[in-house]
C-alpha cells in the first residue's frame, strides 16, 4: 500500500513533500521495487527524495546498469557522496557501465584514497580476478597467537561475510594460507596461527580469468578465494557472492552455445528494451511492418473466401462458422507464443532439447483440438446442421477446429524459435505470421471439407 501511495504522490504537483515522508518510511527492498516500476525520467526525482543513508543503501542494491541509468540524470555533487560510500569493486562495476569521459570526470573528483583503490582494480585486465576482487579482508602475520587473531576479528570493522576466513601472510606480505573463523574459535588460544593454516596452495593470480576463481570456489566449497599479485603477495579476495552471477551466466551461455543459439537471450532482452524504452519511431516501424504482413494475409484469406463463393451461396449457414475457425486458431497461437516467450525469459525451456518442447506443444495442440473440435462440431450439428438438413456441417466444423487448433499450437511454439534463429525479434513478428498461416490453412480446410461432405462443386 505504501509503495503505491509513494508512486501516486510523485504524480501530484504538490505531493513531493508527502512522497518524501512516505519514501523514507519504506524499507530499502520496497524502495528498490518502487524505483524500478517508475518511468526512468521520474526515477531520479524519486531518488532525490531519499535521505542520504537510505539513498546509498538503495543505490547499492541496484544492478550496475540500473545505477548507470540513474547517474546519467544526476549532477556531480549528487553523485559523489554515493560513489564515496560504495566499495571499490562496486565503483569499478559502475564505471564499466558509464562512458569513458564520465568515468574519468567522476574519478578525478574522488578522494585520493578512494581513487587509489579504484585505480588499483582498473589496472587489472577486464574479466580478470583482480578487476573483480574485494579489498576488504583480514590478514594476520605468521607467528601470531590464536588469542591475538581472535581479538583482531572482534575489533575488525569488516562485515560478517568478510570474516569467514582469516588469511595468513609472512612479513613481506606473501600468502601463507587461511584459517576458518569457526576453527579459530574452537582452537587453543596459545597455538600459533600457522599451526591451523589450510589452503596454502589454494589461491588465484590477479590476472587470471575471473571464471577460474568461480570454479575454484565451487570445487573447494570455500566462502572466499585469495587473490595474489605476480610475486605471490596477497592483494584481495573473491567471495562466492562475487562470482555467483558468473557461474549462472556460464551455465546459461554453455547451454545456448551447445544448442547453436548463443546470445539469443541477450538479444531478446535488448530487443525488448528498445521496443519499450527506445524511440517511438523504431517501435512504430517494426510493429507496422508486422501488421502489414497481417493485412496482406487478410487479403489472401479474402481470396480464399471469394474462391468458395458457390459454397456460401448454396449453404448460407456455412458463413456462420468462419469467425469461429479463424478466432479459435488465433487465440491458441497467441497462447503458445506467450508461453514460449515467458519460458525462454525464465529459462524453463531447455534449448538444448527444443524438439522435446515442440513435441509437447504438438501433443497439447492435439488434445485441445480434439476437445474444441468435438464441442464445436456438436454445437454446429444441433444449432445449424440438423435444422437446415446439412448434418455434415458439424463434421466439417469439428475437423476444421481440430486441425486449426493443433496447427496454431505448433506454429506458436515453432515460428518464434525460427525468427530467433535467423536473428529477428520474435515479439512483434510471430503473431502476424501465425495469424496469416492458420487463417489461410484453416479456412481452406473448412471450405474443402464442406464442399467434400456436402457434395458441392466449386
Amino acid at each position: 500500500m505504501a509503495q503505491n501511495a509513494f508512486k501516486e504522490l510523485l504524480n501530484q504537483p504538490k505531493g513531493l513533500g508527502a512522497a518524501k515522508l512516505t519514501a523514507n518510511q519504506l524499507s530499502v527492498a520496497e524502495l528498490v521495487r518502487s524505483l524500478l516500476e517508475i518511468d526512468p525520467p521520474q526515477r531520479v526525482l524519486a531518488f532525490r527524495l531519499l535521505d542520504k543513508d537510505k539513498a546509498i543503501a538503495v543505490f547499492e542494491m541496484l544492478s550496475p546498469d540500473e545505477q548507470a541509468d540513474l547517474i546519467r540524470q544526476m549532477t556531480d555533487p549528487e553523485i559523489l557522496p554515493i560513489l564515496e560510500a560504495l566499495e571499490p569493486e562496486q565503483r569499478v562495476r559502475l564505471f564499466e557501465e558509464l562512458p569513458a569521459k564520465v568515468t574519468k570526470r567522476l574519478l578525478s573528483q574522488l578522494r585520493p584514497t578512494s581513487r587509489e583503490a579504484v585505480d588499483l582494480l582498473l589496472g587489472y585486465p577486464e574479466g580478470s580476478a583482480g578487476r573483480r576482487m574485494n579489498l576488504r579482508y583480514l590478514a594476520v602475520r605468521e607467528g601470531s597467537k590464536v588469542s591475538a587473531v581472535l581479538a583482531s576479528v572482534r575489533e575488525s570493522q569488516l562485515g560478517d561475510n568478510d570474516l569467514d576466513l582469516v588469511f595468513i601472510i609472512d612479513p613481506q606480505g606473501m600468502y601463507r594460507g587461511f584459517v576458518r573463523t569457526v576453527r579459530l574459535i574452537k582452537a587453543n588460544p596459545e597455538l600459533l596461527i600457522e599451526q591451523l593454516a589450510d589452503g596454502r596452495d589454494i589461491a588465484i593470480s590477479a590476472i587470471a580469468p575471473e571464471m577460474q576463481a568461480a570454479r575454484l570456489l565451487k570445487d573447494y566449497d570455500l566462502p572466499a578465494i585469495p587473490v595474489l599479485d605476480s610475486e605471490g603477495r596477497l592483494v584481495g579476495d573473491l567471495t562466492f557472492d562475487d562470482v555467483i552471477d558468473l557461474i549462472e551466466e556460464e551455465a546459461s551461455s554453455a547451454a545456448l552455445a551447445q544448442a547453436g543459439v548463443g546470445g539469443l537471450l541477450t538479444r531478446d532482452q535488448a530487443w525488448s528494451e528498445k521496443l519499450v524504452r527506445g524511440p517511438i519511431r523504431y517501435a512504430v516501424q517494426l510493429r507496422i511492418l508486422c501488421l502489414i504482413i497481417t493485412l496482406i494475409g487478410g487479403m489472401v484469406v479474402g481470396g480464399v473466401i471469394q474462391n468458395f463463393e458457390e459454397i456460401l451461396e448454396a449453404v448460407v449457414v456455412v458463413a456462420i462458422f468462419i469467425p469461429v475457425v479463424m478466432d479459435m486458431g488465433g487465440n491458441v497461437g497467441t497462447q503458445s507464443t506467450t508461453v514460449f516467450a515467458r519460458g525462454l525469459a525464465w529459462q524453463h525451456i531447455d534449448i538444448r532439447h527444443y524438439g522435446g518442447y515442440l513435441f509437447r506443444e504438438f501433443r497439447i495442440g492435439l488434445i485441445m483440438g480434439a476437445i474444441l473440435g468435438l464441442a464445436g462440431g456438436t454445437i454446429a450439428y444441433f444449432w445449424q446442421g440438423a435444422p437446415n438438413e446439412v448434418p455434415q456441417l458439424g463434421i466439417a466444423v469439428g475437423l476444421s477446429l481440430f486441425a486449426v487448433v493443433t496447427l496454431a499450437a505448433v506454429l506458436g511454439a515453432l515460428l518464434p524459435w525460427i525468427l530467433l534463429r535467423f536473428g529477428f525479434d520474435h515479439g512483434p513478428a510471430a503473431d502476424p505470421f501465425i495469424t496469416t498461416i492458420k487463417d489461410f490453412t484453416g479456412l481452406l480446410l473448412y471450405f474443402y471439407l464442406v464442399s467434400l461432405l456436402l457434395g458441392i462443386q466449386t
